[in-house]
């Protein structure tokens, strides 16, 4: 694991988004896992600063999302379909028919899951995983548990991240409860990974996932055993690594 603490929030996303545009420079036809969330927003902005200066090109990269609300329609001002567009795909020139995002609406959740995971497959799956980290520990929306999922699944979001993503919401009790999230053998699965971390309030977790020890309370940790991560704190997330 390598693992880079920036001075703040600024240089760590400019360097996330220097190794995405890496990425597509040395392979065109990319195909990216990304996330949504608040950390990724600068690295999202980045990059579109990028394309407009004629730095990257994204006309041949494909992208699936880890993950979408359940039951909350793609045109919700809080649905990771806008945020998406709202942050990066508007502004950037990658093909809408190689954006994908799971489908929060469809009747046959099973069905829904087992395409997604298909349409990855036939993609060559996934070159670069972007991810972020929950302040308990979860990727994507795996959530601490027993037992973890490994491809995409409906999950019930944990009380802790209801409550952490009320932020994006008019009332609390307007979250969704479940959600649609790629699952950790899926995202393990990825050739490169990239996980980013921000503030305080993630350096728990950022301590807990690098602890040397693998814990299904705390997903993330199962990324030490990955071959290609990259880790990206900036100094308030880092703080606690070197307690360990």
């Amino acid at each position: 694991m390598r693992i880079y603490i920036e001075e703040n929030y600024e240089t760590m996303s400019k360097k996330a988004a220097l190794m995405v545009a890496s990425q597509i420079i040395l392979n065109p036809k990319s195909v990216l896992g990304l996330a949504t969330g608040s950390t990724p927003v600068g690295m999202y902005h980045e990059l579109v600063a990028m394309f407009k200066r004629g730095e990257v090109d994204f006309s041949e990269v494909i992208t699936f999302n880890l993950d979408e609300y359940y039951g909350l329609p793609k045109e919700h001002e809080s649905s990771y379909y806008r945020y998406m567009m709202d942050n990066f795909f508007s502004y950037v020139n990658v093909p809408e028919h190689h954006m994908h995002i799971p489908n929060g609406m469809g009747e046959n959740v099973v069905k829904e899951c087992l395409e997604y995971e298909e349409k990855i497959r036939i993609a060559g799956g996934i070159d670069l995983q972007i991810l972020g980290i929950g302040s308990n520990g979860h990727i994507g929306f795996n959530e601490p548990a027993d037992k973890l999922n490994v491809t995409t699944h409906l999950v019930r979001l944990t009380e802790k991240t209801i409550n952490d993503n009320s932020r994006f919401f008019e009332r609390e009790e307007d979250v969704p409860k479940e959600a649609l999230s790629v699952g950790i053998a899926t995202i393990m699965k990825a050739k490169k990974i990239v996980l980013l971390a921000s503030g305080r309030n993630k350096a728990e977790a950022i301590r807990e996932m690098t602890s040397g020890y693998v814990n299904t309370q705390v997903p993330a940790s199962i990324l030490q055993t990955h071959s290609e991560i990259t880790l990206i704190v900036d100094k308030e997330a880092g703080a606690l690594i070197e307690a360990i």
